[in-house]
């Protein structure tokens, strides 16, 4: 039997932020079986913690419904918010495929077992995205108000813009075409008239047609913008996404640039709604 504990994460209140199954000491579970579980269950992504091996406070294996990934936003934030429960942390890092990062807990005491995380982010690789063109196509799309380029941080972001929000909820992709891009995720942003940024995910190679909250692409949507003059480094942009889900999810990311390349953050709220047992 293993306990797992469900976090929205991204956000702090009822049917808000994107969901994401936490399960606790699966040390005994082979890679074969944490796939099969996040795909029977079905969510964008499911963490399965086990014990530290290079001095983190644990491990953190991430699968979606048909691969694993190196590294995530939402699901380790959700995975946070479930330790912080759990045992009461405030501060830890997580052993990932793609490296250690630290996460700061700060619990919000008016709202019971709801918590604002704060994580580092893996410095991407950065590179235009050649099929562009075809990208656009299979978006319905004709152009993008800013270069089509990928940022692999784990999964691989490819960002195109659009010029306001009701472009944003107008875009119908065809998910066949989209299928035929390979091991990355569309990420459409525009600004939100507001001061901040509206976002909506699609990726069917990642066995997701459309995310509520994209956490790993928040530090690497500030930096785009930053690389191409839309807000300046360092400062803390605010994203909003999930909306014409119905599922709103607000993040907050930096991205700043230091000596050796650019040092990304995210942070957002989670909020626990379930705990349970699977017996395995």
């Amino acid at each position: 039997m293993h306990t797992y504990t469900l976090v929205n994460a991204f956000g702090q209140e009822r049917f808000t932020g994107n969901p994401v199954a936490v399960f606790f000491a699966c040390d005994d579970l082979d890679d074969g079986v944490m796939q099969r579980l996040a795909a029977e269950l079905n969510l964008s992504e499911t963490t399965f913690v086990r014990a530290p091996r290079s001095g983190g406070t644990v491990e953190v294996k991430i699968f979606t419904p048909v691969n694993e990934l190196g590294f995530a936003g939402h699901p380790l934030l959700g995975t946070a918010v479930a330790l912080a429960e759990a045992r009461g942390l405030t501060d830890m890092t997580f052993e990932t495929r793609k490296g250690t990062f630290r996460f700061a807990v700060e619990r919000v005491r008016e709202r019971p077992f709801t918590a604002y995380v704060q994580m580092e982010q893996p410095s991407p690789l950065v590179s235009a995205y050649d099929p562009a063109r075809e990208l656009l196509a299979a978006l319905g799309l004709h152009e993008s108000t800013l270069p089509v380029e990928m940022y692999d941080v784990g999964p691989r972001h490819v960002f195109v813009g659009v010029k306001d929000i009701a472009a944003l909820g107008d875009v119908r992709p065809d998910f066949t075409r989209l299928a035929g891009h390979p091991n990355m995720a569309t990420l459409c942003f525009c600004p939100d008239g507001a001061g901040g940024w509206r976002m909506r995910m699609f990726s069917p190679a990642y066995g997701v047609l459309e995310d509520a909250a994209t956490g790993s692409a928040a530090g690497p949507l500030a930096l785009h913008l930053a690389r191409h003059g839309r807000a300046a480094f360092g400062d803390s942009i605010r994203i909003t996404q999930g909306v014409e889900m119905g599922r709103a999810s607000r993040m907050d990311a930096t991205a700043r640039m230091e000596r050796d390349g650019p040092r990304l953050t995210a942070g957002g709220y989670g909020h626990r709604i379930a705990v349970g047992s699977y017996f395995i």
